[in-house]
This record gives structure tokens, sequence and C-alpha cells, in this order.
């Protein structure tokens, strides 16, 4: 069905990546690796904005659905919470783990509001200096993701990558059918306003949420909002294939972009949200060792040439001690 998609085994087994905006990014390194106890895998630039950092963030490789990256504009106008948008970006980690994070944003300063029960998972809403809203969402299963070894929070209380992403849109009809119907999820369930969506049939980081707000304001993209999420794809035939699908079903998609570390195409479902398939190779090892992830500015062969240029108009970051430097 769907042009051989499914005989070709093309299935999206879930999230690539999510991209959100930030102010300082000093705040946000400092915030994402010693708070929330991510690991910085890259830091890059913005490939359309070369003056400003495009920084990554994930588990110990920069797994494919653990990966939160951050377009920085100091400075920069904030965004509005609303429909239309990617609201929520959601993290698994292992069930009874919730009062260590509770503990662990009071003695941070950071906001977060009372645990609530959704279903079968335990949810703690919390967000970021920018007022980026997240969620640690504790549920059966958490575990058997690995997590950082070399981290520095303790391995049974830390992030095990993304859980899910929330949509709200003012209208949903038209975005579910794209989810089931064309990208091929399944609906896993609905309660009020909610209903839940799957990518694949198995693994993690493979849930979308799609909350209908008919009354609420549209969003704007900005410093504290999320600028787009990307599902993921194994290879580049298949992204190729994904390509020439939406292009059949009167989607505008872009030509595929060479992101380094990932190939890409984007294209924004009928709801709004802009949505990016992308590949899960070559990945963050191609132009660092594993033990160096993050540690300096990696720049694309084309930009090179102006890195001095560049580097001038960064601010300088201090970066994280990592276990493995200190050994």
């Amino acid at each position: 069905m769907y042009g051989g998609l499914s005989t070709m085994n093309q299935t999206l087994p879930g999230l690539h990546h999510i991209t959100a905006i930030a102010g300082d990014p000093q705040r946000n390194v400092d915030f994402y690796t010693g708070v929330l106890g991510l690991r910085l895998v890259k830091i890059t630039v913005n490939y359309d904005d070369p003056g400003s950092y495009h920084l990554y963030y994930g588990d110990e490789v920069g797994s494919p659905g653990s990966i939160l990256t951050f377009f920085a504009w100091p400075g920069g106008y904030r965004g509005a919470l609303g429909t239309a948008q990617a609201t929520v970006t959601a993290f698994s980690v292992p069930e009874g783990s919730l009062g260590y994070w509770q503990r662990r944003f009071v003695e941070h300063h950071v906001r977060f509001e009372p645990p609530v029960r959704r279903w079968d998972e335990e949810a703690l809403v919390f967000y970021d200096p920018d007022g980026l809203q997240l969620e640690l969402v504790a549920h059966p299963g958490a575990e058997e993701r690995a997590g950082w070894s070399h981290g520095p929070l303790p391995l049974e209380v830390a992030t095990r990558g993304f859980y899910s992403v929330t949509l709200a849109l003012r209208e949903s009809t038209r975005t579910a059918q794209l989810l089931t119907d064309t990208m091929e999820f399944q609906k896993l369930r609905e309660e009020g306003n909610r209903a839940r969506y799957a990518a694949g049939e198995q693994g993690a980081a493979r849930t979308v949420d799609i909350l209908t707000l008919p009354q609420a304001p549209r969003g704007a993209v900005g410093v504290g909002s999320v600028h787009h999420i990307a599902w993921r794809t194994p290879t580049d035939a298949q992204q190729q294939a994904w390509k020439e699908f939406l292009e059949q079903q009167r989607h505008h998609v872009s030509p595929i972009m060479d992101r380094q570390y990932f190939h890409s195409i984007y294209f924004r479902e009928p709801g709004g949200v802009l949505f990016e398939i992308a590949t899960d190779l070559p990945g963050f090892t191609a132009d660092e060792p594993l033990e160096r992830l993050g540690t300096s500015l990696r720049l694309p062969e084309w930009l090179e040439p102006q890195r001095d240029k560049i580097q001038q108009s960064l601010s300088p970051l201090t970066l994280p001690k990592t276990e493995q430097e200190g050994e």
C-alpha cells in the first residue's frame, strides 16, 4: 500500500530529534548538561545563520530519539505558546525517580509543577531558563534503555532519551489522518481532548500526543519555543522514497539537505507544525571520536574558510568537564 512504502519497510521508527530556540547559549549549556544531565554531543552553528550556535544534546552517543537541539538567539524575541506548535518535549525516566527530580529542581531553582498521573505513566512538568515546557515521564520499561554511563547524575534516575512530543492544534482531524493514513502511526488511546499515536510497532521515543484546543491562540516561534520536530528514517534511500511519496500526497517537501550528521527533508503537517524526516546516519561521530563529542566547534567543509569570522561572532562557551576527561 501507499506506493510500495510498506512493502519496502519504510516505516518511521520514531522521533529523531527536536529543535527549539534558546536565548543565552551559556545558560542553555549550563542547564541541559549541569541540571538535566544530558551530554553535549555537538557544538556547531546554524548553517542558515552561521553567526549563531546550534547546540545538540543527547545520550552518550547522540542516538536518534535522544537529541534535543537549540538554535541560540541571544537577545532574540520571545516565542508565544499556542496552537500550530509542538508544545511539550518529554524525556523518559525510570519509575520511582520523580522524587529525586523534584528535589533536584528545588535545589537548582527550576520551575516545575506537581506530578500528574496520565494513563500508565507519571509526568513531571518543568521549564528551562527560557520558559520551554518540558516533561519527565516515569513509566514501565524506561530502565531498559541505556543511560549515560559517564554522566553527572546517578544512572538509576538519569534520562533515557525522549518519551514523547505533544502537538497543540486548533483542529486535529487532518493531522490525525496524516499520522495514521500516510505516516502509518497507530492510534493508541484518547481521553478528553488528548489523543495518543505511536510510530512503528515497538521501541522507544515513538509517541506523539495531540491536544485539540479549538479556542486557543496560535503560537509564535521564538526564544522558549520548539522550532520543529524530526522523525527518523534509517537510510537515504528510504528518505528519498518518503520525499517522493509525500509529494505524491500533495505535501510541499523541501529538497534533501545535508546537515552533516544526518540528511533532512521538511514539510508542514496540516495543523501547521514543521515536520522533518532525518536519516540515522552519518551520526555524531562522523567528525569527532566518541570520547570527544561536543568539546570543540565543528563546521562543515563549506564553512571552514569562514571559521575565524564565525568564531569572532560567537560568544565563548565554558564547557562541562566529562568524567572521561577527568580520568
